[in-house]
């Protein structure tokens, strides 16, 4: 038998949910069957998969010691010095300026240098965060950007805040603005883009259509031209929908690919402009809220990069 007691960052979500990541080499149907046969327990009773927990509820687990096992946390992030851009910081959440060039999340390239080992690196010096004292929680990216992409990303450095950010994100109740530098002059200047998409995962690219069809999602994309050069055009995007590429994919399927795309773009408008990545930043975002909750004290305020540290913009 062992004893669970419920710290802040692990209330406020559902108990089957917790226990599958407590409880990690245990197959989910032996859950279910020992919350039926009272094998686990909430506060000495009985308790429903979907309850949610909340700060200082106790748990006693009956179950065989082979399916806690030891708790390995991950700390190869202390070894990683911290090397962020932070635009904003508060006791909840952190705005990087993700740098072009960094992953977000560790891939079967990069296990080591990615933005959240920086993140977990950075809270664990200042005492924030300590992998040792947490039962299922780490600190956590709520939005992601490509490799090549840099920008803003939101960290969330408890799990209430994580839920809420997540909850706003979904209900574009978080705005991001993105800038880009296109291929040619976009007529008219400012324009909403509608189309459908579909991704194919082992080219890892998307295809657009005009019209619907089976196995399209719809995507919407708001642009507003923000300054021109001779060759090229500076949009301001406001992304509706949320699809895989849909910047690089929707611009090149008007005619006006990103500077600097392998993959949507043209190799000899992207030697003219001297870039060997998508001129794509995630410049600014906004917080809308609709209702009270943890992060109230952020509605109304917007967050913008310094344009200096993007190398391809100009004014």
């Amino acid at each position: 038998m062992r004893t669970v007691t419920v710290g802040a960052n692990d209330a406020g979500q559902r108990l089957d949910k917790f226990l599958t990541k407590f409880l990690k080499t245990c197959p989910q149907s032996m859950i279910y069957k020992c919350l039926r046969k009272k094998r686990i327990k909430l506060n000495g009773k009985k308790a429903e998969g979907n309850v949610k927990l909340a700060e200082g509820d106790v748990l006693d687990m009956y179950i065989n010691d082979e399916f806690f096992g030891e708790v390995v946390s991950d700390t190869s992030f202390i070894k990683v010095k911290p090397d962020l851009n932070i635009i904003y910081e508060d006791e909840n959440i952190m705005l990087i300026d993700k740098k072009v060039g960094m992953i977000v999340h560790e891939d079967d390239s990069e296990k080591f240098n990615t933005l959240i080992s920086h993140i977990k690196a950075y809270l664990y010096q200042k005492g924030e965060y300590n992998p040792q004292d947490e039962q299922s929680f780490a600190p956590a990216l709520c939005n992601r950007i490509d490799r090549n992409t840099g920008g803003i990303v939101i960290a969330a450095k408890n799990a209430a805040a994580l839920r809420a950010i997540n909850e706003k994100i979904k209900s574009r109740e978080i705005k991001k603005y993105y800038l880009c530098m296109v291929q040619g002059h976009v007529k008219p200047e400012s324009g909403t883009l509608v189309a459908y998409l579909q991704k194919n995962e082992s080219q890892n690219r998307v295809y657009l259509s005009d019209t619907p069809k089976d196995g399209y999602k719809k995507c919407v994309t708001k642009y507003k031209t923000v300054g021109a050069t001779a060759l090229a055009s500076y949009l301001e995007i406001d992304l509706i929908t949320g699809r895989t590429h849909q910047i690089r994919a929707q611009m090149a399927h008007i005619g006006h690919p990103l500077a600097g795309d392998g993959k949507y773009g043209t190799n000899e408008f992207n030697k003219k402009v001297g870039l060997k990545y998508q001129a794509l930043y995630s410049y600014k975002t906004e917080f809308a809220f609709t209702d009270d909750n943890i992060l109230s004290y952020l509605n109304g305020k917007s967050f913008e990069v310094d344009k200096q540290n993007i190398p391809w913009y100009k004014k």
